[in-house]
């Protein structure tokens, strides 16, 4: 079973890839890109923590996952305030 943590990280990814899909369709094709890169990873490395094979190996992944998630929220905001 999938901890909070991975659900709301998944669930969170589908809203990007939405999000992404409708900024392609208006041709926003750079900004667009990194939000999708930088938001599905979040998930991804909180998986990858969850499996990890040492509670440093598990820090070090949710370290990257958090990371992952300011750099989201600085291309959220960049398109935010860009239109």
């Amino acid at each position: 079973m999938a901890s909070l943590v991975q659900q709301k990280s998944f669930g969170f990814a589908l809203r990007i890839i939405k999000l992404y899909t409708t900024l392609q369709q208006h041709r926003e094709y750079v900004l667009s890109r990194q939000l999708l890169r930088s938001g599905t990873s979040i998930g991804a490395n909180v998986t990858e923590a969850t499996a990890g094979q040492s509670r440093r190996n598990f820090l070090a992944k949710m370290s990257i996952a958090s990371k992952e998630a300011r750099e989201t929220k600085y291309w959220l905001e960049l398109l935010k305030q860009s239109n």
